[in-house]
């Protein structure tokens, strides 16, 4: 028999677009033979995820978990809303948001993490996905955050399950408060943030190029007014106050309550509960945000069909 090479796994691999473990029983069970390895893990139904793997993944669901003082969260897409309703599919994302937990933010790392039960790791285990559900699906993203004492709570909004949608959120947030109390908070600061949008804990946290970018706006525009150099620059100190309250989440209105600052909302907290609290940082996924979706055009698919 003849011996299971990276490198035989690798061209089996790249002819087939099947998972490595996969491959690697393929050669096995083909004694090394290229080909007829290819023929095996057709009859398996492996080699064609392959076929799917350059169409458009846009749809699929955001999936969270948390376990005390860590959580995650991590976005897998699929080709259409349909498959994101599969129960398999549905367990796969649920079941990689833990796994994610300790990946520390890491898709690579995910992707390589065991797959329990099947023998595959996780980008493995998707290619099989694929090749059983007939989508391409993509591990797209993962994120998390941790906190030495209190809690990271998670929100999906208009969840399908708990803990799968298409907005999900983990907020951590750190305090010797009780843990309870804590996710409480923690949940309705989520909810904000499903719903407000920011795109920064803090002010020093802003994207330095954004804000530069924003002064350089609001500077012009000032100067279309006609005033002298120190009144613009006092005029656009007032207007980059007002962005801060757009895009940084401590700066931001409360919309619970729709007057507080979520700073201020969160210094009561820790008044009230007895033991102060900081917000330390929270991740928001929108399911497929910043994928292009190609636009299909029937009429022009069954014209090329025919053409063929």
């Amino acid at each position: 028999m003849a011996e299971i090479t990276a490198a035989l796994v690798k061209e089996l691999r790249e002819k087939t677009g099947a998972g490595m473990m996969d491959c690697k029983k393929a050669l096995a069970e083909s004694g090394g033979d290229v080909e007829a390895a290819v023929d095996w893990l057709r009859k398996k139904g492996l080699a064609a995820a392959a076929k799917k793997s350059g169409r458009v993944a846009a749809e699929g669901l955001v999936g969270v978990a948390t376990r005390g003082t860590a959580g995650a969260v991590v976005e897998v897409n699929s080709e259409t809303d349909f498959v994101a309703r599969n129960d398999k599919f549905q367990a796969f994302v649920a079941k990689l948001a833990e796994l994610s937990l300790d990946a520390d933010g890491d898709v690579e790392a995910l992707k390589a993490t065991d797959y329990p039960g099947t023998g595959r790791n996780a980008a493995d285990e998707l290619t099989h996905m694929i090749a059983t559900i007939g989508e391409n699906m993509n591990l797209r993203r993962t994120a998390s955050l941790s906190v030495a004492e209190g809690v990271v709570t998670s929100y999906v909004h208009n969840s399908v399950v708990p803990g799968l949608g298409k907005i999900g959120v983990i907020v951590a947030l750190e305090s010797a408060a009780p843990a309870d109390k804590l996710n409480e908070l923690g949940r309705s600061i989520a909810m904000h943030i499903a719903a407000a949008r920011p795109e920064a804990l803090d002010v020093s946290s802003v994207d330095a190029s954004l804000l530069d970018r924003e002064r350089e706006v609001l500077s012009d525009q000032a100067r279309a007014s006609g005033k002298p150099e120190e009144i613009i620059a006092k005029m656009v100190e007032g207007r980059l106050r007002k962005y801060y309250e757009e895009v940084v989440l401590l700066e931001q209105v409360y919309v619970i309550d729709g007057e507080t600052k979520v700073k201020d909302v969160v210094a009561k907290a820790g008044k009230d509960l007895g033991a102060p609290v900081a917000l330390k940082g929270f991740v928001r996924y929108t399911l497929g945000e910043g994928v292009e979706k190609e636009e299909s055009d029937f009429a022009s698919e069954v014209a090329a069909t025919l053409a063929g």
